[in-house]
Order: C-alpha cells, then structure tokens, then sequence
C-alpha cells in the first residue's frame, strides 16, 4: 500500500469481546476486559475528537458465511445469540445507526480484490458488535457495518480480506475485529483444564509467538507468518480443529493495517492474558507496554 501522510488513516483495532453478555452483566472475571473498552478502545478509535470515525466496520467472530457478508441495512435489530443467561441478557439495546453506503463501499472494494460478497439487511447485529460497543460508544453516535469472517478458515484470504478493507481508512473508516484470539476453546473452558496449574504459561507461549508475528511491521513478513499460525505452539488448544472463528478478525485486520507500527494490550480474564491489538498512526502508545500485561 503506497506510503500516507502520518495520522491521515482511520485506526484498526481487534478486542477481546468475553463470552456472552457476561462482560456488561457485572461478571468479575470480565472487569479489566470491560474496563479496556471503557477506558483504552476509545483513545484508540479518537473518540470524542474531530479525528472519531465517520463510520466502523466490524469483522465479528459470530457470522460465519461462504462469502464476505455484509450488513446493509440503516438499522438493524439485536440477535441474540447465546442461551441460558439471565433475562435481562435479552433485554439489551444497542442503537446506532447502520451505514447502506458504507456497505456498498466495502461490497465494491471486496469485489475488485476477487471476492464475492453479498449484502445483507436483515440480519441482526450478534452479540459480538452490540456487547462491545455498549461500553466503548455508549451514546451509539458512530454508524456501524457488520461483516461475516469465511467458513474457509484460510488464514491467506481473511488477510486479503483486510487487505481489501484498507482502502476504507482513507475515509475515516474505522476496521475493527471482535472476537477472542488468544483463546476460544470452550471444552477446555467449560471443562476445567483452563484452570488447571500451569495452564496459563501455556497460553503465554502461545502468545509470545502470535504477537510477534502480528506486530511484524512489514506487512508481507506479517502474512507469511500468519499463513502459518496453526503451526504457532499449542494453536489447537487455543482455537480447535474446525474452531478459528474467534481468531479470524484479527487476521482481516492484520491485513487492513498495512504497514502501520502495531500496538497490543493484554487482560486478565480467569487468571490468563486475553490480548487485543491495535495499528493507529496518530496514537502515542504510552498507555501500553508491549512486553507485558497493563491491567
């Protein structure tokens, strides 16, 4: 991507969204997590400065289609999608506005890269767009696109896709990626071994190799490293066989971010380091430390 003038790009950041609705139903575990979204996304995404997105889109772990999907409409309802949680869990409200000309704009570039995606005006925003940003935009000023990740898995084409979405920051178009990438595997979860001694030094080694490989500056290095991220220690306890969905944001945005100088944060979430990630010209960095977590 040919060379911008500094801080004329809108900023690519991919977060950690938690499980559930738990993150904005008071759930302890989640505090840090919620408390980065509240206090740390907004400095990233310029909120409340004349440099805040025109508009967001949002690669979410929770569409997965054969083609890039898009939403298009100008609202778009809440899909519930999670079971057995409280009442109020279903009650939610999230109200920004959709972007139909943003969506087209991303259909065009997704489509002269090779692609062929589809828009979509029904379906309703999952709980990874609405259960993040009722904490980072509360007021629902910033219009929101949804967009699918590929049952493909193909670490190569999610790049390309993000790729393709870089165009977009020239307008001040935010590319953000919700999902969980350092860990999604629920059997292990649910099942105990997660907390199981020792269980987190696995997850750190994990960790160490995908964040250097993601902070790789140049962006052709960047992806022939993540061509590769199966192959990244212990990657199928991280995210199983078949099961990558919640890794695949981040690699659309690894590609939306160029050859940006990347930056990471980390969260204590059941005793383990849950990193999001972020590519920002104008940001300083001084809130975050690379090498270790700033919880």
């Amino acid at each position: 991507m040919a060379a911008e003038k500094q801080g004329s790009l809108a900023p690519v950041i991919c977060v950690s969204h938690g499980g559930g609705p738990m993150p904005i139903l008071g759930d302890p575990e989640h505090r840090n997590i919620v408390n980065s979204w509240k206090t740390r996304v907004p400095k990233i995404l310029r909120l409340g400065t004349p440099a805040a997105p025109k508009a967001i889109v949002l690669v979410t772990a929770h569409w997965v289609t054969k083609h890039p999907t898009i939403s298009a409409g100008s609202k778009h309802e809440l899909y519930y999608d999670y079971y057995n949680f409280p009442k109020e869990a279903y009650s939610l409200k999230y109200n920004a506005s959709g972007s139909p000309s943003v969506a087209k704009e991303v259909y065009s570039h997704l489509q002269k890269a090779g692609f062929s995606p589809q828009l979509d005006e029904s379906r309703g925003w999952d709980h990874g767009v609405f259960i993040p940003m009722k904490s980072i935009i509360p007021d629902e000023s910033i219009p929101i696109v949804q967009m699918s990740v590929l049952q493909s898995e193909d670490p190569a084409e999610h790049f390309k896709m993000g790729q393709a979405l870089a165009a977009l920051r020239k307008e001040n178009i935010a590319i953000f990626g919700s999902g969980f990438p350092t860990f999604h595997n629920l059997r292990l979860l649910f099942g105990g071994a997660a907390e199981a001694l020792g269980f987190s030094s696995i997850v750190s080694e994990w960790s160490s190799v995908l964040n250097e490989a993601i902070l790789t500056k140049d962006p052709d290095e960047r992806l022939a490293k993540l061509k590769h991220w199966r192959e990244f220690p212990h990657a199928y306890n991280m995210h199983p066989r078949g099961g990558a969905e919640h890794f695949l944001p981040l690699i659309v945005t690894a590609g939306a971010a160029g050859s940006a100088e990347g930056g990471l944060y980390g969260d204590d979430y059941k005793g383990m380091e849950m990193f999001s990630y972020y590519w920002d010209e104008l940001m300083t960095l001084q809130f975050v430390d690379y090498s270790t977590s700033a919880c």
